[in-house]
C-alpha cells in the first residue's frame, strides 16, 4: 500500500492529573501537538484541571476532544469493568458534558470524543459495546477510532463521522488490535520513528510478533497519537511531530484545519 491521503495530524491525551497530582508535561507538550483529548474526571481530571487544561488548549490554538474512560481512577482507566449499554451511553453523556461546560465557558468548540484505555479496546473487540458509547456523543461530533474494527463499523451504523487514529508509542498485535499496556514502556526514539513513518507511509505496521499487518484507513481522516504518561513523552511526542512535518511537507496535503477555537 502507499502513503495514506491526508495530513497527518498529531493528536495527545492532556489533564490526565488530579488534584495536586500531575501525570504528564502538559504545558511542554502544547507547542508540538495539534489536538488535545482532555481527561473528564472518571479516570483521571477534576474541574480545575479539566478547566485549566481548556484554557491552555485555547492559548495554543490546539484543538479539543473529549477523552471519557471507565469510572477507575485508581487503574487508571486501563482495567476491564462490565457495564451495561444505558450504562456505558450514561458515563459517556456525564463525561462529555462535563468538558463541554468547560469548552462553551471560554468559546472553544468540541472537536471530536476519543475513548480512553480499556474502554477503546472494549469499543474494538464490541459492537453492543462501541454502539452504547457513540450513542452517548453529541449529535454531529466524529470519533476518533481504530479502523477495522467495531469502533469503525458501530460509527458506519450510527452515522458518527469517524477519524482513523495510528499510534507513535503503542504497539500492535497480530490482529491489527492494541497492545494495551496499564503502565506505559520506553521506547527508543529510533523505534518511534520507523515505527510513525510505516504506518504513514505503508498504510501498515510491525505487530509484536514481527508480522506485517494492514491498516485498513481507507479514505477516512487521520491522526496520529500520543500519550503524556509514557516515559520520555516530550522526545516521543518531538519526534512524532517531526515525521508528521515531514510527511506533510512531502505530500502537500492541502487540507487546512477549520478555525480552531470558535464554537
Amino acid at each position: 500500500m502507499g502513503p495514506i491521503k491526508h495530513k497527518a495530524l498529531l493528536n495527545v491525551d492532556l489533564g490526565e492529573g488530579y488534584g495536586n497530582l500531575k501525570c504528564g508535561p502538559d504545558a511542554g507538550l502544547l507547542p508540538f501537538i495539534d489536538i488535545a483529548n482532555v481527561a473528564c474526571g472518571f479516570h483521571s481530571g477534576d474541574p480545575l484541571i479539566m478547566q485549566e487544561t481548556v484554557r491552555q488548549c485555547k492559548a495554543h490554538n490546539v484543538l479539543v476532544g473529549a477523552h471519557p474512560g471507565l469510572p477507575d481512577l485508581q487503574g487508571f482507566g486501563r482495567r476491564e469493568m462490565k457495564l451495561s449499554p444505558e450504562e456505558l451511553e450514561a458515563i459517556t453523556i456525564y463525561q462529555v458534558g462535563a468538558l463541554k461546560a468547560f469548552l462553551d465557558k471560554e468559546g472553544v468548540k468540541l472537536n471530536h470524543v476519543k475513548p480512553h484505555g480499556v474502554l477503546y479496546g472494549m469499543m474494538c473487540r464490541d459492537f453492543e459495546v462501541a454502539c452504547a458509547v457513540m450513542r452517548g456523543i453529541p449529535t454531529g461530533v466524529p470519533i476518533f477510532g481504530l479502523a477495522g474494527t467495531n469502533m469503525e463499523k458501530a460509527a458506519k451504523e450510527l452515522g458518527v463521522e469517524f477519524w482513523a487514529e495510528m499510534y507513535g508509542d503503542v504497539k500492535y498485535n497480530a490482529d491489527g488490535m492494541l497492545v494495551i499496556d496499564r503502565i506505559k514502556k520506553p521506547w527508543k526514539l529510533e523505534d518511534v520513528e520507523k515505527h510513525v513513518e510505516q504506518q504513514l507511509l505503508t498504510e501498515s505496521v510491525t505487530a509484536v510478533d514481527g508480522s506485517n499487518v494492514h491498516l485498513p484507513v481507507k479514505d477516512y481522516p487521520i491522526s496520529i497519537c500520543c500519550h503524556s504518561d509514557s516515559p520520555g513523552c516530550v522526545d516521543i511526542i518531538q519526534t512524532t511531530r517531526a515525521v508528521c512535518d515531514k510527511f506533510n511537507k512531502e505530500h502537500e496535503w492541502s487540507e487546512v484545519l477549520a478555525a480552531r477555537t470558535s464554537v
